[in-house]
Order: structure tokens, then sequence, then C-alpha cells
């Protein structure tokens, strides 16, 4: 250790060492007075101390004996003591050439000195546990009052240590709290200045924050909605069904979607997109629930006004349709020679008006079950009237890759099928009770083949060699509308025909 008139010390580093310890708290400590008071009778001493050694000063942080607090660091025996590495004793402080002219000589009049060393864990040192007495002693310390000096300093430092532990624990809580203090301002700031509501709820779906644009659309007192008083703001018609998709989420964790009408401050009801999203730990258990309301009422407005639009516009397609059919009926009357053509356009007519009806707008109750953009719904809606089974199969079978088609698509697959679908009914495999159909889709690349193969119908023995009107017509889907190409194989079990299109034929999506 260096000597202690050198000086040669960090005073920074001690400094930043002592102010880690809650000092003030320690200070005249209970625990701290026992070990001084013990010190004091171990060593037959009128006076002991805890003396932690500051810049320019020293602090006694326990004393017995004495009403002093501290002394000039200058006057320190203990600033000399705390270098060694063991416990320093003086047995005359006035024949010590360092302490012959210290003012405590004079003034209580100390002549005995003994300290033990305070050292930090990381080897810096603090001060001393001592004990003076106003008479020399001669021969210093007994072998019980060295060692016991040296365990009541070790207890010094035990309590300082837990004094730095606690203030380091205390200090990171201060710190973690205040970080969590300015995320929630930050956040708060962040949410109160975005356009949708926000709010957010505890893990149980308790309704505990709302942003001020919550409080401004919805014009209640804030705190009012806390709890479950949000559903209250709801349409009433819409209420339960919120409640409904509500404990859904909560039950499963999965994300909360919703559209309802929401009380506005106005009074009136407005359309709005609800949804949340679930926040998790490290353990996946959900710790939040942030959510956002949207208004979406205009857009909501301008959708169904645009639906009615579309159902008033195929409404009247539809009849357009009727008309048609009407008038080439009317016409088959007047022209009985007329009537086998007219019987196969109106069934032309007719597939067009199922394919229309399959891909138009739908209101919620008019709508298809199987979806509006599907290939294999709409084959299974133009072959609706052709099904009856054979056993447990139907009639015709599609199978292979569902795809999107679009209502360009529609009209050159209706017309196309159609023709299969009738020529078979009248010539091919469904012309025959067990006869069967079947419709394969697959796709490779950007490229769709559709396979349709019949079986169970009238042995063929070749090619037709009769090129119709339904025949042109299935060219014309094939080739001209879907941009494809057609084969026919005639074999004896029943005609095979394969269909190459793009897939950018089907849908306004592909083509993109």
């Amino acid at each position: 250790m260096p000597a202690a008139s050198g000086w040669r010390v960090d005073e920074a580093r001690r400094t930043a060492a002592l102010e880690a310890y809650e000092l003030d708290l320690l200070r005249n400590s209970p625990a701290l007075k026992q070990i001084t008071d013990f010190a004091a009778r171990l060593c037959d001493a009128p006076v002991a101390l805890v003396s932690l050694v500051e810049e320019t000063r020293q602090s006694f942080l326990s004393a017995t004996g004495t009403d002093l607090c501290g002394t000039p660091r200058d006057q320190s025996f203990c600033a000399h003591a705390m270098w060694g590495s063991d416990v320093m004793v003086v047995p005359d402080l006035t024949l010590d050439p360092r302490f012959a002219h210290n003012p405590l000589l004079v003034d209580p009049g100390v002549r005995f000195y003994a300290g033990a060393p305070l050292v930090s864990d990381d080897g810096i040192p603090l001060g001393a546990l001592c004990v003076l007495d106003m008479a020399p002693r001669p021969g210093g310390l007994t072998t019980l009052q060295h060692e016991g000096l040296v365990v009541l300093a070790a207890n010094v430092l035990a309590r300082l240590r837990d004094s730095r532990d606690g203030a380091a624990w205390r200090a990171a809580e201060n710190d973690a709290r205040r970080a969590a203090l300015d995320s929630e301002t930050r956040f708060r700031t962040l949410a109160d200045t975005m356009p949708q509501m926000v709010w957010s709820t505890l893990p149980d779906g308790y309704h505990d924050y709302y942003n001020a644009r919550w409080y401004e659309f919805t014009g209640m007192p804030e705190g009012s909605t806390d709890g479950a008083e949000w559903n209250g703001m709801f349409h009433p018609d819409d209420q339960e069904r919120a409640w409904d998709v509500w404990r859904y989420s909560l039950t499963t964790g999965e994300p909360y979607q919703i559209e309802y009408r929401l009380r506005h401050t106005s009074g009136n009801y407005r359309w709005v997109l609800g949804r949340a999203l679930p926040i998790r730990d490290a353990n996946g258990q959900i710790t939040r629930w942030f959510g956002t309301c949207t208004d979406i009422h205009e857009q909501k407005l301008a959708l169904e006004q645009r639906e009615i639009i579309s159902q008033e516009l195929s409404h009247r397609i539809k009849n357009i349709f009727s008309v048609i059919s009407g008038l080439i009926q009317f016409a088959a009357r007047s022209h009985p020679g007329f009537a086998p053509v007219a019987s196969d356009l109106r069934e032309r007519i007719t597939a067009l008006g199922r394919a229309h009806d399959f891909v138009r707008p739908h209101s919620p109750q008019s709508r298809p079950l199987a979806a509006q953009d599907s290939l294999h719904g709409l084959l299974e809606q133009l072959f609706a009237p052709y099904q009856s089974r054979v056993g447990d199969r139907a009639r015709i079978t599609v199978t292979g890759t569902d795809l999107v088609v679009d209502d360009r698509a529609a009209t050159p697959l209706a017309l196309l099928f159609h023709e299969l679908a009738t020529n078979a009914t009248k010539y091919g495999a469904l012309s025959l009770s067990g006869g069967t159909v079947t419709l394969d889709v697959g796709t490779r690349d950007a490229e769709v083949t559709m396979t349709w193969r019949e079986q169970g119908g009238p042995a063929l023995t070749g090619a037709s060699e009769h090129v119709g009107f339904g025949t042109q017509l299935i060219e014309l889907s094939a080739v001209r509308q879907l941009g494809g190409t057609i084969e026919r194989d005639w074999q004896p079990g029943g005609l095979t025909v394969t269909l190459h299109a793009p897939r950018s034929a089907f849908s306004r999506a592909d083509r993109a």
C-alpha cells in the first residue's frame, strides 16, 4: 500500500465509491452504534468511531464516547490507517512525527489510536473502524482486541455493502420507473396525435386507457368508459355481437376485428372499424391489449350505395336475358321451323345468365355459398341443370386446382362448357344413364389446362366431321376470347377435350 504521506490516490474514484453508499441512512444507525459500543468495551477505550474519509474531511457514521460528527481530513488518523493492510496501532501519538502537531492531541487530548482499515470489495480505501484513548498505551492492543477489531471492521463493511446494494437496487428501480413513465408519456403523446381512437386493456380485457381522440369522438367524460362501460357506446343492435367477438379474442388470444356503430358526440351512430392485438411477454403470456377504432362511416355508406347500384344494374341485365329469351320463344312460335335453333339459343342465354348471376355483386343474403371468384364454384353453377347421380357419384365432377376468375372470363367459360355439357347430354356420356364426365383443372407456370373426359357413354367410332354452330362457338370461346387452344380426342370409351389457356385470361389480377 502507498504511504499515507504520499497521498497518491485517485480521489475521483474514491468519491464515486463513497457516493454509492446511502450514508445518510447509515449515519447513527443502531447496527453501527452496536459495533462502536462493543469496540469501545472490547478495547477498554473511551471512544470508538466508524470513520469514512472524504476528500476534505472525515465523517463519523457512528460514534461512541464523543459528540463529534467529523473533523477536517488533515486531522484524521483514519486517513492514514485506511491505506494499511492490517490494524494501525499508535501507542503514543505525541511520539509519532505524523501526528505530533495534530490539534486533536490538545482537544480532546488524544494519545492512543488503533484503527482497522475499511476497504471495499474492489480495493478502494474508505476509512477505518477505530478506538481512541486519552492516555498512551505502550502495550498497544491484546491479541483478542486486535482480532476483535478486525472482525468488527468486517461487520461494518457488511453494513456498507448492504447499503450500497440497496442503493443500487433502488436506483435501478427508480430508473426503470422513470423509463416506464417516459415511455408512457411518449406513448400518450403519440396516441393523442393519431387520427384514430386508441385504447388499451389489461390481460383480462379491462379497458383502462383511451386517447384524446376517443373522448373527442364520443363526447364522454374522461374515465367514464373504463372497464366494461365501452360496450354501452355501441348501437344496441351491435352490443351483443361486439361482446361475443371480444370474448372470443380474450379466450383464444387471436387478433380482434369488428365493424360496429359507435355513438358520436352528436348523438348519431357512425360506423367504426375496431381492431386490437395482444402484447405478449417472453413466456408468451398476454400482458396487455392495444387497439384502435377507425371511423369508416363515409366509406361504409359509399360501399352500400355502390352495392345498391351494382345490384340494380345486375337486376336489369338479368331482365335483359329474360327479355331476349322471351323474344326467341315468341319468334319460335311464329316460325315453327325455327324452334330447334330457338331452343338452343335460349339454353345458351340461360347459361350466360347463370354465369352472370354467380359473378354479379350480391348482398349478404343473396351471395352464393362458393366464393364468387372461384372457378369451381362457377362450374358447379353451370353444371347444376345437368346433374343427377350415378350411385354415389355426381354425373359431372370438377377436380384439380381452383382458380380465381372474374366477370370477363365467366362469359366464354359459360358458353364453352354449356356446349360441352349439352352435347354430352344429347350425344355423349350423359345421354346414357350410367355415363359420367370429369373435368380436371391443372396449372403449370402461366398456363391453365382443363381436361373434359367423358366415360360410360355410346362407343365412338372416330372424330365427328360435322362442324355446326356449337362447334364454332366452342372455338370462339376457347381461342378468341380466352386466347387458348382446344384439342379433341375421340376415343372409343368417350370424348376427351383439352383446353390450354393463359392464366391471365381468367382474372384481371393475374393479368397484372
